[in-house]
């Protein structure tokens, strides 16, 4: 059964108090090997490889066939069979190697951040954007500025009324064309767009729902049902 998860209403004051978790994703092409990045810690970096729990791997050391070469506040260097690559913090979910066919994974591996949030970096349409798990939201849900940011037509959409704290607004119901964390994309999902501004995505039950959920202390595995 998909475990529960709790979530907080959505504030400036939540906002602020969470510290940001990237994920960026690798993939050689031999074996497709992905490894994820959640994190630093000093001269260590926080990594899953291939869907492990998330490890804390010091320079010089070796995770299942990953090599640390550096680790500083905004990159870390990994080396894979021999080969060396750079992944920045806060940039978009990086594919090296293979045929092009980029999206093709199963699985997802977050681990929470300030407050249990789970926080991940990923792309809509291809325009990177930094989302947070809401297992309470219907759909996955933005503010007006990030949807004309990333160039969605969202006035194209089904328009609908919707209650908020502030009182009722006007929103708009949009499918997107892709929605991708990690190394798994997944297609034609359901959206709102508010016109209340909103400094990350929140993602929602129609992204979330084509997982199976399983969550084990501070780690969250969404593994691709559909």
């Amino acid at each position: 059964m998909p475990t529960t998860l709790h979530t907080m209403p959505v504030s400036l004051r939540h906002v602020l108090a969470l510290s940001a978790l990237i994920a960026l994703t690798l993939t050689t092409a031999a074996r497709g090997q992905s490894v994820a990045m959640t994190g630093g810690m000093g001269s260590k970096a926080l990594l899953v490889v291939d869907g492990s729990p998330p490890k804390a791997v010091g320079v010089g050391d070796t995770f299942k066939g990953v090599k640390v070469i550096s680790v500083n506040s905004d990159k870390t260097v990994v080396e894979m069979k021999g080969v060396r690559h750079t992944v920045v913090m806060g940039g978009a979910p990086v594919s090296v190697g293979g045929s092009g066919g980029g999206g093709s994974g199963t699985q997802i591996v977050l681990s929470a951040g300030s407050g249990g949030h789970f926080m991940s970096q990923g792309t809509i349409n291809g325009r990177a954007t930094q989302f947070m798990v809401d297992t309470g939201a219907t759909t996955i849900a933005m503010g007006v500025a990030e949807a004309q940011r990333m160039g969605i037509k969202y006035q194209d959409g089904e328009r609908f009324q919707g209650s908020t704290a502030n009182g009722i607004v006007i929103g708009y119901g949009i499918k997107l064309a892709s929605v991708r964390i990690q190394d798994v994309e997944i297609f034609n999902v359901d959206a709102a767009v508010l016109p209340q501004s909103m400094p990350y995505i929140l993602l929602g039950n129609s992204f979330l729902s084509r997982f199976q959920m399983k969550r084990d202390n501070d780690t969250l595995t969404l593994t691709k049902r559909y």
